[in-house]
């Protein structure tokens, strides 16, 4: 395999997953960000479900979808409004829509609920992949134990999920490591290639980033001040 040292900036933006979750940011700022994710070919541009329809036109007919986000940032709704929320994604169509991102409900995962959480999330995959839609669950791995990942993947594969993520980017009270390269091995070592794995949270250096392509990683989310310094684009 190529080591990501030798990709193309083209290639390297197939990895990101551009992140616009901001609740503060204006549409203006989502519209310039989203045409920057389309322009540099970014796999999607993950955005809250109200801009939706803001977003759509930037994206279609691109190679760069949107990969809203459900039930983000905390996965505490109740399964019922999970489903809802996705089913309204799905409806945007694959011209629009790339993948989903929902959250776990990581207090349950602390509370040790797995059975609870693995059909949680079960309904929202059944739901997405009827539409065809791949879903990723973030798991929010710096609130939890290692013990507790490693658990979350297999209610994760049992759900039929298509990636693991490790972050939201918006936990408080706990310190944020992000898709460090231990709990990326954790999360691999794991599901040993029966999902894809999604790092997520603090990848803002590019010996980071390609640190994480090389160990072998599907997909990362990066926020918008860190894509251009993933992608060495300050030069």
């Amino acid at each position: 395999m190529k080591q990501a040292k030798d990709m193309s900036v083209k290639e390297l933006a197939r990895y990101i997953d551009y992140s616009v979750l901001k609740p503060e940011f204006t549409e203006d700022e989502i519209i310039d960000l989203t045409k920057d994710g389309v322009k540099l070919g970014c796999a999607t541009i993950c955005i809250n479900p109200a801009y939706m329809d803001l977003c759509a036109p930037y994206v279609k007919g691109s190679e760069t979808k949107l990969c809203p986000v459900c039930d983000f940032p905390f996965g505490c709704s109740s399964t019922a409004s999970k489903v809802a929320q996705a089913k309204i994604l799905c409806g945007y169509g694959k011209d629009i829509v790339g993948e989903i991102d929902v959250v776990a409900n990581f207090g349950w995962i602390r509370s040790g609920k797995y059975d609870a959480v693995t059909a949680d999330l079960k309904a929202v995959v059944d739901v997405c992949h009827e539409a065809g839609f791949p879903v990723k669950v973030i798991f929010e791995t710096d609130a939890l134990t290692e013990e507790q990942v490693r658990k979350t993947c297999h209610c994760c594969i049992e759900a039929g999920v298509d990636f693991v993520k490790t972050s939201t980017g918006f936990l408080t009270g706990h310190e944020a490591h992000g898709a460090t390269p231990e709990i990326i091995q954790v999360m691999m070592d794991e599901v040993k290639g029966k999902c894809k794995i999604k790092g997520s949270g603090c990848i803002r250096t590019r010996e980071h980033f390609l640190q994480l392509i090389d160990m072998g990683i599907d997909r990362m989310g990066v926020g918008y001040k860190s894509v251009p310094v993933v992608l060495d684009l300050n030069k």
